[in-house]
């Protein structure tokens, strides 16, 4: 009774298997089939960083020569910038670049560390709109992050926002 369970157990098996990757065929044959023109999405903006400025590079290399005497511990710090990209709160020193590119500058090395960013206001006023926020650190500069805002359709946007960031 064993050895006939076990042959059943195999087929069922290799059945299984078998229209697994029949499936697996039939899935990578749709994304050959065009999509119709108009369904096709417009492009949602850029991903990439804009070049590091002269200006922005120049506040990096003081930030960090001012800072270098100061050992640092695991730090948390938090940074609310307006829309228009001026500093509301908190640390750094902020560079707008371009509409919902922002560059925050800090006095030590951040690159090895956590970024959380959210959208947000600087008052108490109200709930900040909808939108979306992206965070990297900084190409080319060590103590710096880049921050990127929507809005909910996914193009870039002026908006404000809260930066927290984490460095061991």
């Amino acid at each position: 009774m064993s050895t006939s369970f076990r042959r059943k157990v195999a087929a069922v098996t290799f059945a299984v298997l078998g229209l697994s990757l029949a499936g697996g065929g039939i899935a990578i044959a749709q994304p050959s089939a065009k999509a119709p023109q108009e369904a096709v999405q417009p492009a949602r903006g850029t991903n990439s960083q804009p070049p590091v400025s002269a200006e922005s590079a120049r506040i990096a290399k003081a930030a960090l020569k001012a800072s270098a005497a100061t050992p640092l511990v695991a730090t948390n710090v938090f940074t609310v910038v307006n829309s228009n990209g001026t500093k509301a709160r908190g640390s750094g020193t902020v560079v707008k670049y371009g509409v919902g590119q922002y560059e925050v500058i800090f006095g030590y090395t951040v690159s090895a560390g956590a970024f959380l960013a959210t959208i947000s206001r600087s008052d108490s006023c109200c709930i900040p709109p909808g939108g979306e926020v992206s965070v990297a650190p900084r190409l080319q500069t060590p103590n710096a992050v880049f921050v990127q805002t929507r809005n909910s359709a996914g193009t870039p946007s002026d908006l404000g926002f809260t930066l927290l960031t984490h460095t061991p």
